[in-house]
């Protein structure tokens, strides 16, 4: 299963699509990346002099590239099934800002999968490669 295989297997589509490229993936974690472009319809309100990346979009992207993209991977590999997975729950700290025209990378490792619950460490950083969020996600096949 290739990058965009797994890209063309989530069940999203712009404007909620937050992924961009997958760089590596395997059974124990991804790596990917999003650009923010600064014509995103919630920087028109959030902020309005100075627009920040809300952090429930920057949760979004974590869990899009580090939680879904992963599991695909992974129930595709170990169970050859074509399914998804659902957020089931988040622990985010952030710690820096991402404004527009910002391109992020998710970098995800695979805590465990069992019993149709894929729980993953989660980080995020920007293009000076410095960590504006990390916590744990987890989901289970839907």
């Amino acid at each position: 299963m290739t990058s965009q295989d797994i890209i063309s297997k989530l069940p999203y589509s712009k404007p909620f699509l937050f992924v961009d490229e997958i760089i590596s993936i395997s059974e124990n974690g991804v790596e990917g990346t999003y650009y923010f472009d600064k014509d995103l319809d919630f920087y028109k309100g959030h902020f309005i002099s100075n627009p920040v990346t809300p952090g429930i979009i920057l949760t979004e992207v974590m869990a899009q590239i580090g939680l879904v993209c992963l599991g695909i991977y992974i129930l595709n590999k170990e169970f050859n099934i074509a399914t998804s997975i659902a957020l089931t729950s988040i622990e985010i700290d952030f710690l820096k800002p991402v404004y527009p025209n910002e391109n992020v990378t998710v970098i995800s490792e695979k805590i465990y999968f069992r019993f149709g619950k894929l729980k993953c460490k989660v980080s995020m950083k920007n293009q000076l490669g410095i960590e504006v969020c990390s916590g744990t996600i987890a989901g289970i096949i839907v």
